[in-house]
């Protein structure tokens, strides 16, 4: 009976937390309507276009489990604190163009006089328990205080280290326009976003964000859920030509062939932006491990490539 009760009291906590505001919302109604149109969408969920197995052949969520918990231990959070350079984005000349990267998958863009911010998490941490993945020290000399009006904000997906539920909320004054993927918006509604604001799209899909500003969807080799369900969601990578740039603003992707399709349709690209940390052998199929990010940037024609997802998370 006491073991039961434990249980019982176990279970009805997980319940409480999960209903927090930050685990956001599945999308219903004329969303989910939209959802189940998508050809992506299937048995419940959305597919990635190749099989994509959770974990790699031979591996096991004991295995992996048992080697967290009991092997050899690596180092994977920094020695000492990072060093880092603060530019005042408030006073910057309207024609200068500018970026920052805050460490992880979140930076700032001024191009061709528009404001851009993909993925930003500056709440400190990427989970909802914080003490599990704090930043790293010396990562967080930016707040939210020190952004300006942003014209365009792109989410690659709904995870913790890309959607930030502290972070959006205090930059909804901030945010004309959001960009994301099938279902994302229920999460940005859910906590009053006006859905005017927000561009939810599929894959493969193109449009004008301004003159001179176009985006093409394309897709990603991923997953996405922000508590016990995943794939209701869709995770994204986009093509945004401006006047002056051709860009590849990559979110979370295993390597695959899209990468040499999305290039030959929509290169040659000028700058692209792919994850290169992060990775673990035991789950190769959804995040790149270290020698696939060459291969993606040549396959994506680009001339210059900027790493990211790393330097701010131990996840």
């Amino acid at each position: 009976m006491v073991f039961l009760a434990i249980l019982v009291a176990l279970l009805l906590t997980i319940i409480v937390f999960l209903q927090q505001a930050k685990f956001g919302k599945l999308a219903t109604g004329d969303g989910l309507e939209r959802i189940k149109q998508s050809s992506n969408f299937r048995e419940g969920k959305f597919q990635n276009i190749s099989h994509t197995p959770d974990l790699t052949e031979g591996v096991s969520y004991y295995s992996v489990m048992k080697e967290f918990f009991f092997g050899k231990k690596e180092q994977v959070k920094p020695a000492s604190i990072l060093p880092s350079v603060k530019t005042d984005l408030l006073q910057l000349e309207p024609e200068e163009d500018v970026f920052i990267w805050f460490g992880h998958s979140s930076y700032f863009m001024q191009i061709d006089g528009k404001k851009i911010l993909v993925d930003p998490v500056m709440s400190g941490a990427a989970s909802p328990l914080r003490f599990t993945t704090p930043s790293f020290k010396g990562t967080d000399i930016y707040t939210t205080d020190d952004l300006p009006e942003i014209d365009f904000l792109f989410i690659s997906h709904d995870h913790w280290d890309h959607l930030n539920y502290e972070t959006v909320i205090k930059l909804k004054p901030k945010i004309k326009k959001i960009i994301c993927g099938l279902g994302v918006s229920a999460h940005l509604e859910h906590w009053g976003f006006d859905k005017n604001r927000i561009i939810e799209k599929d894959w493969n899909e193109e449009f004008i964000l301004d003159e001179g500003f176009k985006v093409n969807t394309t897709s990603a080799r991923h997953f996405s859920g922000r508590g016990l369900t995943r794939n209701k969601s869709l995770w994204m990578a986009y093509a945004l030509q401006t006047p002056s740039m051709n860009m590849y603003i990559g979110g979370d992707s295993g390597y695959d062939k899209h990468f040499a399709e999305i290039g030959k349709k929509l290169g040659p690209f000028d700058l692209a932006i792919l994850e290169c940390g992060q990775y673990d052998k035991s789950w190769k199929y959804i995040h790149m491990m270290p020698n696939e990010i060459l291969l993606a940037a040549k396959d994506l024609n680009t001339a210059k490539l900027l790493p990211v997802h790393w330097g701010k998370f131990a996840l």
